[in-house]
């Protein structure tokens, strides 16, 4: 296949569009709790703005280089290797509300979970490229395959984060299935995993609290369903075309985390339904862009990774999306690309470097 010119300019603008988009709703909706914390109304956006210069350069250097240089052993098993050294660093870290996500302290710090999603689509890649005839081999591959995930999730578990650990495991299932492995393997590890969600569903306290309001949040409107509560609020009120930009209500202090989980909400109610559909059909063009060079590759090692920073993206936009608007029980995950978090926004800027990379070989 020849090679192209340059890499897909439909992914790059839309990737563009969306880091661009995060910059204003992040000033939106941190404006008055910064002025409020800081005694600025920009500490927030200007960090964000700072990480999305860094993520761009990061995306323009990966961009140039050739994907098949992270196709060797030593690469992969490094990456593993440091990830799985930040995930155990994390718990010598002092928490910060009961969890221990963050290394360092002050206004720098470093989110290894973030890391640790392109890491494992990484892993995978290498992986399953040479293993697409033997997945019904569970000692020799699907065991193996699985093992990497699995310390991540729990060591993610454990901080804990129970967001983040579902995406990965999502990505996991997902790359697995392209692999070619068969359902009954997905049905044991549903059935295998399924104490372990048991537990962290209603054996945590706070999690439990969130699992029986879930279906009727204006039952304790204060407390257990307070979040749940001024988000549908947000999203309710903003109507078709929405208050207007920086005019939402909820994100005076009533909506809790309106720059970082709960961004989708302000934006439904400052931009509206249109906006809120805008955003949507812009993850939807990544989602195509990035499947179709996933697909169109022949590459495997290329397929596979292309497929999971896609899927990636995607599933987490879905889950953030869906606890905005009460789809499922709230957890505490960000919005790719938009919400405020400078580890999130970096490294999925440097692995879409690496995505757009793969587009270079497309037609």
């Amino acid at each position: 296949m020849a090679k192209r010119v340059g890499v897909d300019k439909w992914l790059f603008g839309t990737v563009l569009l969306l880091v661009l988009f995060g910059l204003v709703m992040v000033f939106s909706a941190s404006a008055v709790i910064s002025q409020s914390e800081w005694g600025s109304p920009y500490r927030y956006v200007s960090k964000q703005a700072g990480f999305a210069l860094g993520g761009m350069v990061m995306l323009f250097v990966l961009m140039r280089v050739d994907y098949r240089r992270y196709n060797s052993y030593p690469v992969v098993a490094a990456a593993v290797a440091v990830t799985t050294m930040l995930l155990l660093a994390v718990f010598a870290m002092h928490s910060v509300n009961g969890a221990h996500r963050w290394i360092g302290s002050g206004g720098m710090s470093l989110q290894p979970s973030e890391i640790a999603k392109p890491v494992l689509v990484l892993f995978l890649a290498y992986f399953l490229q040479t293993r697409i005839h033997t997945m019904d081999d569970w000692k020799g591959t699907i065991a193996k395959a699985a093992l990497p995930p699995l310390i991540f999730i729990g060591l993610i578990l454990k901080e804990p984060d129970l967001g983040t650990a579902l995406v990965c495991a999502a990505v996991t299932m997902a790359m697995l299935y392209l692999a070619g492995m068969q359902l009954k393997w997905f049905g044991l590890a549903a059935l295998a995993s399924s104490p372990v969600m048991y537990y962290m569903l209603w054996m945590v306290p706070f999690r439990r609290a969130r699992m029986e309001i879930f279906f009727h949040p204006e039952m304790d409107p204060l407390g257990k369903g307070f979040h749940t509560m001024q988000s549908l609020i947000a999203v309710g009120t903003g109507g078709v075309f929405g208050r207007g930009l920086m005019e939402g209500v909820q994100k005076l202090f009533y909506l809790p985390e309106s720059h970082t989980d709960f961004i989708f909400a302000n934006i439904c109610e400052e931009l509206g339904l249109l906006g809120a559909l805008a955003l949507v059909g812009l993850f939807c063009i990544f989602g195509y862009r990035g499947l179709r060079a996933a697909f169109l590759s022949t590459d495997p090692f290329a397929r596979f990774l292309a497929f999971g920073l896609t899927s990636a993206v995607l599933i987490q936009a879905f889950f953030n999306m869906s606890v905005a608007i009460a789809l499922v029980p709230t957890k505490g995950i960000t919005l790719p690309f938009i919400s405020f978090g400078g580890t999130s926004l970096f490294f999925t800027l440097s692995a879409m470097g690496v995505l757009l990379n793969i587009t270079r070989e497309i037609d």
